[in-house]
């Protein structure tokens, strides 16, 4: 029963992926964003929702869900510079014959800068915070990271490029009448039933995970900081593979770079604020390999083309965790 419900939850997530970009589209098209500002905010942010339920929820569970909290908000951003940016190569590389740009990745080196800019030294600060023992250092680091998203979503949308989508669109799935434009109603009922089966989706996934874990004696610290992320990530790669194949590059990207700024800031904070934030050696790597990882990915965004070298380095760090903490 157990292997059906993943099943079922993977096909929830899916289709909730599909609903979303296709949706997310128009609703940034009806909001006059640029391409920039729909990947890297309206649906990096829709789509982290599973990932920062789960370390309030952790949390609510009492002190001995602590761990599980870190876990999740540091292996969120650690798959994000991983596995995401792996499948994001391997997807220009499987759908380069479809695509007009082949496997090179077209996107405006600004907004790439602007993401890693501000995920880069927000999570290193993070990192660097939890390895002191200062209650009011933590407090106020988490005031300090979330004026920092704040200043990242000022500039994302003062800087979120042309305003017209520049793929034509597709039509809408929930429009009944697909010769005209759909009406805000139906774009925003589409974006809150893709998000519910995401999110419902990606719940199912990790209780059921977490079943298969106690079944077979995973330890919890495996299932915060791989298990978890992993399934609950599920949402930024499925979504960015779906725009990778239709070769609309900034929105993929920003799909993946903006929920790292996200996450590097907001969960981080939640973290500094209602736990020790106290790192432990598996933590701290897990951060110190998506730091690597987010790096890797910059400079291969800015030479325009990701390659085999590099999918083969984000593979090498992810498999690299989970032996180590495997082998701890």
């Amino acid at each position: 029963m157990t292997f059906l419900l993943l099943a079922v939850s993977f096909v929830l997530i899916v289709a909730g992926a599909a609903l979303f970009t296709n949706s997310v589209e128009w609703l940034g098209h009806r909001m006059n964003l640029g391409q920039s500002a729909v990947g890297s905010l309206l649906a990096a942010v829709g789509t982290a929702l599973p990932e920062s339920t789960i370390p309030i929820v952790a949390v609510l569970a009492g002190a001995e869900g602590e761990d599980v909290a870190i876990g999740a908000i540091v292996g969120a951003p650690f798959m994000l510079a991983t596995v995401a940016m792996l499948l994001v190569a391997t997807s220009a590389l499987v759908f380069r014959e479809r695509r007009e740009q082949g496997r090179n990745i077209e996107v405006p080196r600004k907004p790439v800068r602007r993401d890693f800019a501000f995920f880069l030294p927000s999570f290193a600060a993070g990192l660097l915070l939890g390895q002191f023992d200062a209650k009011a250092l933590h407090v106020a680091g988490a005031a300090v990271l979330v004026a920092v998203y704040a200043l990242y979503v000022r500039r994302t949308v003062l800087g979120g490029g042309d305003s017209e989508i520049e793929q034509e669109l597709r039509p809408l799935t929930f429009d009944t009448s697909k010769g005209d434009p759909p009406n805000t109603f139906q774009i925003v009922a589409q974006v809150v039933v893709a998000l519910a089966l995401i999110i419902g989706g990606a719940e199912l996934f990790v209780e059921e995970l977490t079943k298969v874990a106690e079944e077979t004696g995973v330890s919890t610290l495996v299932l915060a900081l791989i298990i978890a992320p992993l399934a609950t990530e599920l949402p930024e790669k499925l979504n960015s593979v779906i725009w990778m194949r239709r070769g609309k590059d900034m929105l993929a990207i920003g799909n993946i770079t903006g929920a790292m700024a996200f996450q590097a800031t907001i969960p981080v904070a939640l973290g500094l604020v209602v736990t020790d934030w106290q790192l432990d050696r598996y933590a701290t790597a897990a951060g110190v390999l998506g730091l690597a990882g987010g790096g890797l990915a910059l400079w291969r965004l800015e030479q325009g083309r990701m390659g085999g070298p590099a999918a083969l380095a984000w593979a090498s760090m992810f498999l690299a965790l989970v032996v180590f903490v495997a082998l701890g």
